[in-house]
């Protein structure tokens, strides 16, 4: 190879390499300003309010009284809902799709999937109040306040007028818009399992469904966890579908048949009105609360990925 060659090469792997490292850091110093102006802008709300806005459930503009206790109650709570929906849901249809389903349906399956993850959110919230609330107030909550309402921890979840809108319905439709992504990570990891070790495991007796217990989830656990966090940063953020369905009502009860409301679904209705600076900080630093528990969530994934990679003996 000649020294021209050389140079050139050499010249090309510099370049591309302080391309990549300007993106990363791009991407750093993305997230660092965004931070530090959220902060800003906050300032005056948690200069005020200090510690206690987390666990103050107070949320009064005209008194100048603000906490967060109800927008992260309603937020974790429709968190959790949709994914202790979604991802049962989520494994089976992805098993479906890899292992019972003929080619021809699979293709067609998969394809509807993606196309519920395309769907705008307000197209999600515009159904969900006027085609599942009523639904749901007319034949869910009854059956489910009359199943649940003798049981004594289970029957405060489930009691109050059925009013269709609330906890419950805006979990169970962040859970119908986690569900593709889910799924489609879900999926291509199920795809990856080596046909060779489904066979051994057949071979040996095992039903599909100790096939797929045994070996396809084992093998494929963090492709599985990634895809479970994904779900969670999609539905912790989640607005407009939301906004429409929860209530958007700052108080914290224990039905689920209750009206409530999420960080986001709060800054959806409420920024445009806030012409106090007080009221617009403490706005402010509901957005600050997010970003840094969206953030959280992301490094418990990181660790908890590292974690099972460790112990499948995989090293760093």
């Amino acid at each position: 190879m000649s020294l021209e060659n050389t140079s050139r090469r050499n010249t090309g792997d510099v370049l591309f390499h302080g391309a990549a490292v300007l993106a990363a850091a791009l991407v750093l110093l993305l997230i660092a300003g965004i931070f530090t102006d959220l902060v800003r802008h906050s300032w005056l709300s948690i200069t005020t309010f200090g510690p206690r806005f987390l666990w103050s459930g107070a949320w009064n503009p005209v008194t100048g009284e603000f906490g967060a206790a109800s927008s992260l109650y309603g937020t974790f709570a429709t968190t959790i809902i949709a994914l202790v929906v979604a991802v049962p849901l989520s494994l089976l249809i992805a098993l479906f799709l890899v292992e019972i389903a003929h080619p021809r349906l699979a293709g067609p399956v998969s394809g509807a999937i993606e196309i519920l993850a395309a769907i705008p959110s307000i197209i999600y919230g515009m159904w969900g109040l006027f085609v599942f609330a009523p639904y749901l107030a007319d034949h869910v909550q009854p059956a489910l306040e009359a199943l649940f309402g003798g049981i004594p921890w289970a029957g405060a979840l489930f009691s109050g007028p059925p009013m269709g809108i609330g906890i419950l319905p805006a979990g169970l439709i962040l859970a119908l818009m986690v569900l593709p992504f889910t799924t489609a990570v879900m999926r291509d990891v199920f795809g990856l399992v080596p046909r060779v070790l489904k066979e051994s495991a057949a071979g040996m007796g095992s039903t599909t469904w100790e096939v797929f217990r045994n070996v396809m989830i084992p093998y494929g656990r963090k492709g599985l966890v990634g895809g479970i966090f994904l779900g969670l940063s999609r539905a912790i953020g989640e607005t407009m579908a939301v906004t429409f369905v929860i209530g958007n009502d700052h108080r914290i009860a224990a039905s689920l048949f209750a009206s409530g409301n999420t960080i986001a679904s709060t800054l959806a209705n409420e920024f445009t009105e806030a012409s106090d600076p007080l009221y617009l900080s403490a706005l402010v630093e509901l957005g600050l609360v997010l970003f840094v528990v969206t953030f959280l969530f992301q490094v418990a994934g990181h660790l908890w990925l590292r974690r099972l990679r460790g112990g499948a003996g995989g090293g760093r």
